[in-house]
């Protein structure tokens, strides 16, 4: 063979394999993959600020550092105790047990809890994409959807905040639900029902936010799945609704009341799960009463918070963890302008829809009414008319609802382009314009969670008159044995809400580190008068504690049994009773180790667990003593603890909860 011809056939199988290359490019199996791994990237890099982020003293430490259920990792103790549990005021057992099985494999490393919530957003991210592009046909906008997902600025506290593990943990099952929902739809059998239901449960048991789904499928249901009448009814039933002399008794009316009463089961795990959710947030205290937030505040809060969420999605700026609730009404302008935007919105998208369904004969507006109610219809749990904490409104609140945001401005926008005839290459460049900048502020944005002082410095900059975090960063001060600066920040904190019972609890310790007893005890017996349970305990041990270190041993025998008559689950209180025992006479070493024994038996703690095994060990059960010592995580930390008990040595302050 010629050198001629060897380079024709190497030529042409040069170009056969080429050919082959770009055709398995173009399998649209392929490029669903290359998209759902160039999200995942996407995702990773940026949110790759978390692996240089700590824990903050904002929920992680209840749910992580100074948990001792949640450290103790994967045991059936633990698993017992995250089901039975309204602790943090919530009911959230496969949370809970996800925080354990990451201290079973990272222990307290803040880098593996932190990239295990990183993994579960880019989950998320493109399970959202298959959804959406399987539902609908459209990949590219299914792709920009995820994208707007994965990169908003908003759901970098979802991401982010260890200790909010529940809301990218609920999402999951959120999502599998809804695959599964679809999966149902295309051959309804109980099997595929059963799915649903079971994914439902498992997202209610990670996080309650997601309790609207049997609502949101019926959004599905008319849009992009058709099964709502008249879109999935006959050209004359259409003819019919829109004169108004379709008969009643009609299949159009059945086949609608059928797909509202399929959801039933669902429903019934809505209202099991809100029951359920209510009452653990009375038990943890949780829910603010009308005294507090007024009904007409509440309104008002949540007209206002609906348009800064709109704001927010379109100009994600001044993103903080915290915005405090208004104590006073609105001025009746922003009241009035909020509501009239709503409105005006919710007639615009309605009005579309008909106009499109009834008179143009078409299906291709649908989605504003989706993803306008999808974010109106899935927001209402979180807009504060039952009003569960200090917040008017939070950034984790918005990433379910986001979603409903994201899907109609990106069909919107398709949609006006195509009818311009505008090249899809030309729409494509501001549209990863866009996208970038978006994750060029996200990527900043979860630098700010690094460590507390970054974080709630921050978080004073961008809000006014915001009482917790300047308690939250006071007790970091603290902790770091920066009392002085603490109390300015505790001052500040009661200067804007004198009723602020954790930093009056806070400066009642600011005042004990002083050796002013006196003004510690005023604080304390300030704070007794609130109606807070949890508050009053709180302050009662400390009072104990203060009172012991004056040797009024029977005042603070008294105090330390009335705060665990207030609250059993509290387990301060009872470590006191056990070291009045220790100091009473002789010393009472059986009441000490019963007081001890009791603590850890309600509230295993590694003070506790190192109190006990001294006074075993004091008692000569030295074999008691040693299997109890070796239940002690943290040795060291155990042994200031308790030195600090024996001295009084007040203990770290109180932070805000969220």
């Amino acid at each position: 063979m010629s050198s001629s011809s060897s380079a024709a056939v190497l030529k042409r199988l040069e170009g056969s394999e080429s050919s082959t290359s770009s055709k398995r490019f173009e399998s649209p199996e392929i490029r669903t993959l290359l998209f759902c791994l160039l999200l995942t990237v996407v995702v990773l890099v940026a949110y790759n600020p978390v692996t240089h982020n700590g824990f903050l003293n904002y929920d992680d430490d209840r749910y992580i550092t100074d948990n001792p259920h949640v450290r103790a990792g994967l045991t059936w103790a633990t698993v017992k105790w995250a089901f039975t549990t309204y602790d943090e005021a919530n009911w959230a057992p496969l949370s809970w047990l996800s925080h354990a099985l990451d201290c079973e494999l990272f222990g307290l490393n803040p880098l593996g809890h932190h990239y295990v919530s990183v993994l579960l957003h880019a989950a998320n991210t493109v399970l959202l994409f298959l959804l959406l592009q399987g539902v609908t046909g459209f990949r590219w906008r299914s792709l920009m959807v995820a994208a707007l997902f994965a990169l908003h600025p908003i759901n970098v506290e979802s991401v982010a905040w260890a200790a909010e593990r529940k809301n990218v943990l609920s999402m999951v099952f959120f999502l599998l639900a809804l695959h599964a929902y679809v999966w149902y739809t295309r051959k309804r059998a109980v099997l595929r029902y059963a799915a649903v239901f079971f994914l439902f449960a498992l997202g209610l048991m990670s996080k309650s936010q997601i309790i609207t789904f049997p609502f949101l499928l019926l959004l599905l249901d008319y849009w992009p799945l058709c099964r709502i009448s008249p879109l999935a009814a006959s050209d004359a039933d259409v003819e019919a609704l829109a004169h108004g002399t379709l008969p009643r008794g009609n299949s159009l009316f059945s086949w609608n009341g059928w797909l509202v009463l399929e959801k039933l089961p669902l429903l019934l795990l809505s209202a099991a799960s809100a029951v359920v959710t209510m009452n653990a947030e009375r038990a943890g205290g949780a829910v603010q009463n009308f005294s507090r937030y007024s009904l007409g505040l509440r309104l008002e809060t949540g007209a206002i918070s609906y348009v800064c969420y709109l704001g927010k999605a379109l100009w994600p700026s001044n993103l903080v963890a915290l915005y405090p609730h208004p104590s006073r009404l609105y001025p009746v302008w922003q009241v009035g302008v909020a509501v009239l935007l709503l409105m005006v919105v919710t007639a615009l998208v309605v009005n579309t829809c008909i106009r499109a369904a009834l008179f143009l004969r078409t299906r291709d507006r649908r989605y504003l009414v989706v993803g306008w109610f999808w974010f109106v219809g899935s927001m209402v749990p979180m807009i504060g008319l039952v009003q569960v904490g200090p917040q008017a409104m939070a950034d984790r609140f918005a990433y379910l609802p986001f979603i409903g945001l994201f899907v109609m401005v990106t069909w919107l926008v398709a949609d006006w382009a195509k009818g311009r005839k505008i090249p899809a290459k030309w729409l494509a460049i501001p549209a990863v314009c866009y996208v970038l900048a978006l994750g060029i502020v996200t990527y900043r944005q979860v630098g700010y969670w690094h460590d507390p002082p970054t974080f709630w410095l921050r978080t004073l900059a961008l809000t006014q008159d915001n009482y917790i975090a300047e308690n939250n960063l006071g007790d970091f001060l603290f902790e770091q044995g920066k009392t002085e600066e603490a109390a300015v920040h505790f001052q500040a904190a009661v200067a804007i809400r004198p009723d602020n019972l954790l930093a009056n609890l806070n400066l009642g310790a600011y005042e004990e580190s002083r050796g002013n007893l006196s003004a510690a005890i005023e604080r304390y017996q300030m704070v007794l008068r609130t109606a807070d349970v949890d508050i009053r305990a709180a302050a009662y041990s400390s009072l104990g504690f203060d009172y012991r270190q004056m040797g009024q041993s029977m005042k603070a025998k008294q105090c330390f049994e009335t705060a665990v008559q207030l609250a059993p689950h509290r387990t301060r209180a009872m470590v006191g009773l056990g070291l009045l025992a220790q100091e009473n006479g002789n010393g009472d070493l059986a009441e000490a180790i019963r007081q001890y024994s009791r603590a850890v038996a309600v509230h295993p703690t590694d003070v506790a667990y190192f109190l006990l095994a001294r006074a075993l060990q004091q008692e000569g059960r030295l074999d008691e003593a040693k299997a109890i010592s070796e239940r002690v995580v943290n040795l060291a930390e155990a042994e200031k603890t308790a030195e600090s008990f024996l001295t009084s040595v007040p203990s770290r302050p109180a932070a805000a909860q969220p």
